[in-house]
């Protein structure tokens, strides 16, 4: 009698810890989704953009700590093998890659996430169905759910993993940055996607042995590889912007897929949480651009027959001024605006135009920064750059905010920006940018814009303010351009 009482203590007692563990997993996973929304939050400021990446950082570890007390007995040997190449890599990556890189690297690392979502979901499929040579359908092995969001997890991660590759092999002009638009392209991209949906409609219904759902799974695989291509080889890089962030929603929803798949509620909110916030800034960035998402997508903006329209042949009225004269021409200046741009970040010249600012405020000018949406190569490209030469925040000035502060402005110096400030996308209907919001830096008393040529933005047409009557070009490398300002100003004290 009191062993079988021993066995009932140790059976309650083995329940109690059971219980215990799961309520202790249930409550890391709730600080952990709190504190991955408070971090989105507050990256959505520069003031408190370090902060929320810390609360996010401390989310994925509360995450990864109570996934390991879930899954109880594992080969930590593996996990700390994966947090050691992958720390290395990481860590390497954000001391070594130059802000004008910053782009690439969010690019693959969205492929990153895509990928490793499509590996789980594989996995899984790998240790429940075709290893232990299951028989059934999809939905009778896993279930109906799990059945399909496997399906959806390893197309959007493999669409997501190729559709960012190319986007990084773009941004890094490893391949061509403009719009490579292949013949019938819209119907092989139509067949692919129906074709992997309806094999996959197979794999979880009607496929009946591991051998026909493994050969389904691999036609899945291998369409949404060659779909990820073929959906951003189109797209030209005036759109890159638009591009990463919806690639970054889409590995959020591959993300969350997994969860579903593994039936891991962290996984599933932390997933959704970066797939709406993704979709979220592609909106805002299409509509800053005054564009469609499926404009973006299918339209080929930027492919080299474009620039036919709106403004296009040779400049034949540009004044120019060299950094003596411009110099001269700041002394007096009372208000100035920065315009920054991809040129900016090429040049690496956030730390010469901040001291620029720093001598023109010495002299008693107000500054401010102008900061388009899709200036650069990637949402919020110019606030990071100019937050790492400590501008301070409260002169990042929104373009809704900053351009009815133009027409009181002494001197706008533009570096490095093209498209986001010709006035054609005003007025001129012909133009491929109509209609797009512009800084309007044509509306300021005197305008500089520091270009190493007159060459054209991604937009391939010509910008109408470097012909302006109150527009002074400056060529050369905007780092020196600015440093040359610098001293001219500074010997006229």
């Amino acid at each position: 009698m009191s062993g079988v009482n021993s066995e009932l203590l140790a059976s309650v007692a083995e329940s109690a810890t059971g219980v215990e563990s799961s309520n202790l997993v249930a409550a890391a996973y709730l600080v952990s989704a709190v504190l991955f929304i408070v971090g989105m939050k507050r990256l959505t400021k520069v003031r408190t953009a370090r902060a929320g990446n810390a609360y996010a950082a401390v989310a994925m570890f509360v995450a990864i700590a109570a996934t390991l007390i879930d899954i109880g007995t594992v080969d930590y040997s593996w996990m700390i093998a994966g947090v050691v190449i992958g720390g290395a890599i990481g860590g390497i990556a954000a001391v070594r890659v130059p802000m004008t890189k910053m782009p690439e690297m969010v690019a693959i690392f969205n492929g990153f996430g895509g990928g490793s979502s499509a590996l789980v979901a594989l996995s899984v499929l790998w240790s429940s169905v075709i290893e232990p040579g299951a028989s059934g359908s999809g939905a009778d092995i896993l279930g109906g759910a799990a059945a399909t969001t496997l399906v959806l997890s390893v197309m959007i991660g493999a669409l997501t993993m190729t559709g960012s590759v190319v986007a990084y092999l773009k941004l890094a002009e490893v391949i061509s940055g403009n719009a490579i638009l292949l013949a019938g392209r819209h119907v092989l991209n139509a067949v692919l996607l129906l074709g992997a949906l309806g094999v996959g409609g197979y794999i979880t219904v009607v496929a009946g042995t591991p051998m026909e759902i493994q050969n389904g799974v691999l036609a899945v695989t291998i369409a949404s590889l060659l779909l990820g291509v073929f959906l951003v080889i189109p797209i030209g890089g005036a759109d890159m912007p638009v591009v990463i962030s919806l690639l970054n929603s889409y590995s959020g929803v591959a993300a969350s897929a997994t969860g579903f798949v593994l039936g891991n509620n962290l996984l599933i909110i932390s997933g959704a949480l970066v797939g709406a916030a993704g979709l979220i800034l592609t909106q805002i960035m299409c509509v800053a651009m005054n564009r469609s998402l499926a404009n973006v997508i299918f339209g080929g903006f930027g492919a080299e027959e474009s620039g036919g329209g709106g403004g296009g042949g040779e400049y034949v009225n540009v004044t120019s001024a060299g950094a003596e004269e411009a110099a001269m021409m700041l002394e007096d200046a009372e208000s100035v605006i920065f315009v920054p741009g991809y040129g900016l970040a090429v040049a690496q010249a956030q730390h010469a135009v901040r001291e620029l600012a720093s001598v023109l405020e010495g002299r008693g000018a107000t500054v401010r920064y102008a900061i388009h949406p899709v200036a650069g190569r990637m949402p919020g490209h110019m606030n990071v750059l100019l937050a790492e030469a400590d501008v301070p925040y409260e002169q990042l000035i929104e373009m809704d905010i900053i351009n009815p502060e133009f027409k009181d402005t002494d001197v706008a110096i533009v570096i490095g920006a093209n498209d986001v400030v010709n006035p054609a996308a005003e007025h001129d209907k012909t133009s491929p940018i109509y209609g797009m919001p512009i800084l309007t830096v044509h509306e300021a008393r005197m305008v500089f814009v520091i270009k190493r040529s007159l060459g054209a933005g991604f937009a391939g047409i010509k910008n109408e303010l470097f012909e302006a009557n109150n527009t002074n070009m400056v060529f050369g490398d905007a780092k020196k351009v600015i440093t040359a300002l610098t001293q001219e100003l500074k010997a006229a004290d």
